[in-house]
């Protein structure tokens, strides 16, 4: 039994700041598993490099047939120099969780390589599971799956709402009737008095002093004359009052 070798090589500096953020954007914009994916990607891309340097003294047969190999990949290159620019974001953008979701198979990366996992996607009506499959040209028309997204609606803010008309200001539909109830303005308590002026104050009537009377109340007929004549006083003499 042939033993099995690593198809990656891990970086160097496993503790470069600058490599680890540029791994991590890698890893959320292609849905990735984890940072062993793009260590194989960066290895398969130098082996395609290391023979575009080997054939640099080659035959133009040879490199024609190597450029043709990997334009059916679906690599857009039209010469050596073209293969030696690649890089391995260009490896990652021919797997097939990648075209799924550009074909809009899924909503995101991480949807596609659930459904390709769970075996919803079809290669020329073959299942195919495994999310780093790298699709040719030639496969890329032919990738069906039996799953059917659902278009997910965006809410409406208040105010695109107000300008189709489906809603009104406050929240009121369009059309509907709206009641608007006036609001009774109360006197102020406020009296603004100008100095120097008089003013007259009500005194008690006297048929409240006679109703005391009638009323079954213990009242001396001395304290019911003198609150008759200081009503009498009042209503004679005018009030001065000083504005503050």
């Amino acid at each position: 039994m042939k033993r099995q070798t690593k198809k990656y090589s891990k970086p160097r500096k496993p503790f470069d700041k600058i490599r680890i953020e540029e791994e991590n954007i890698l890893v959320e914009r292609y849905g990735l598993e984890n940072k062993r994916e793009i260590w194989k990607a960066d290895s398969a891309i130098g082996r395609m490099r290391n023979l575009a340097k080997e054939l640099i003294t080659g035959s133009d047969e040879e490199k024609n047939l190597f450029i043709e190999r990997l334009q059916k990949k679906g690599f857009g290159v039209n010469s050596i120099a073209d293969v030696l620019a690649l890089d391995k974001e260009d490896w990652l953008k021919r797997r097939l969780q990648t075209i799924v979701h550009q074909k809009k198979f899924a909503h995101t990366p991480k949807q596609a390589r659930q459904f390709i996992t769970h075996r919803h996607v079809l290669i020329d009506g073959k299942f195919v599971n495994k999310p780093s499959y790298q699709v040719g040209l030639e496969e890329e028309g032919v990738i069906t799956s039996n799953v059917k997204l659902v278009e997910k609606q965006k809410k409406k803010s208040k105010i695109e709402e107000i300008k189709e008309g489906s809603v009104g200001v406050g929240g009121v539909q369009e059309g509907g009737d709206v009641k608007v109830e006036a609001v009774k303005e109360e006197p102020s308590a406020e009296v603004k008095v100008e100095s120097g002026a008089e003013v007259k104050v009500e005194a008690v009537p006297e048929k409240a002093v006679e109703e005391v009377k009638e009323e079954k109340v213990e009242v001396k007929e001395e304290a019911v004359e003198e609150i008759a004549e200081k009503v009498q006083e009042v209503n004679e003499k005018p009030i001065e009052v000083e504005a503050k």
